[in-house]
């Protein structure tokens, strides 16, 4: 109960130092770097390499793919049903297909599950989330924005991205059941344990909220589609379809129903994919889904 009020505590912080005139306004920035940078990768050294692997763990992993997918088709269908821009329709593909799988997810994760769901949370969010944003994320960005990027400069960022090459180790150390030393452990722990307070003070810092806009309909429906329609799409799947019981099963479907990624809003936004509805969908979307994640939470409590 103490972690899931520091959530909000750490939030309310966010949210008090955006207002204070004499502190810096880009400090999310640096503090987005060392999650990214630091505090990611460190929890992946720490987490992957005790994974043993069974075939339930593709439940997890499959998450964002499945999400961004649904999101592709159903934005794409009715952008061209109602001839929507296409600047709108990547925004909403975006903003609304990919969730706060490690900003958002691992400190709730980390207090509804522990160590355990930590370790789940890690697959939804690296080969998942992280995966399906430096690879679809950015083509759908480029293609939607009349931009162009080569599939060279596309792989040279996922190759070079500091969570991914730790994620690539990590994989390898899983396969040959090699783990690091345990202060070398203890070290990667301590620095991971930086995830919670940094990352929900830096969204704390970003969160906007307007009122006045065109964009409240468009608002709705990707708020609609990422809390409600994708958890359930993933529990129909995995529960009633797979017929798929267990806590890491838990863990993917409260993922799953995770907000907006931040991330994913500032690349629609640095592409110039309405970057008014990409900030509303991360201002609001905040603040929605800790409602809506207490009934998903309610309701994987069946499972």
């Amino acid at each position: 109960m103490a972690t899931i009020i520091l959530i909000f505590v750490y939030i309310a912080l966010g949210l008090f130092l955006q207002k204070a005139s004499w502190f810096p306004t880009t400090t999310y920035k640096m503090l987005n770097k060392v999650v990214i940078y630091v505090c990611l990768p460190a929890l992946t050294l720490y987490y992957i390499p005790k994974i043993h692997w069974n075939n339930q763990l593709l439940y997890p992993i499959g998450v964002a793919w499945i999400c961004f997918a649904g999101s592709y088709f159903l934005f794409r269908f009715l952008g061209y049903k109602y001839g929507w821009s296409k600047k709108l329709v990547g925004c909403l593909i975006l903003t609304a297909g990919l969730g706060n799988t490690s900003f958002l997810g691992f400190p709730i994760i980390q207090a509804l599950y522990g160590d355990e769901g930590m370790k789940t949370a890690i697959l939804v969010d690296q080969p998942g989330s992280f995966v399906v944003l430096s690879t679809l994320g950015i083509l759908v960005a480029t293609l939607y924005s009349n931009g162009g990027q080569s599939g060279g400069q596309i792989i040279k960022k996922i190759v070079l991205f500091p969570p991914f090459l730790a994620f690539a180790i990590a994989c390898l150390l899983n396969i040959f059941q090699f783990d690091l030393e345990q202060f070398v452990q203890k070290g990667l722990l301590l620095l991971g344990k930086g995830v919670t307070p940094l990352a929900l003070i830096s969204v704390g810092l970003q969160l906007r909220f307007e009122t006045k806009s065109q964009h409240w309909p468009f608002l709705a429906l990707g708020l609609l589609y990422k809390l409600i329609i994708t958890p359930a799409l993933i529990f129909v799947l995995y529960v009633v379809v797979f017929h798929q019981r267990s806590p890491i099963i838990q863990v993917a479907i409260m993922e799953a129903a995770m907000a907006p990624m931040i991330t994913a809003c500032i690349l629609a936004s640095s592409n110039g994919l309405k970057p008014r509805l990409s900030s509303m969908m991360i201002g609001f979307g905040i603040p929605i889904s800790f409602i809506t994640l207490v009934f998903w939470y309610l309701i994987v409590q069946f499972i």
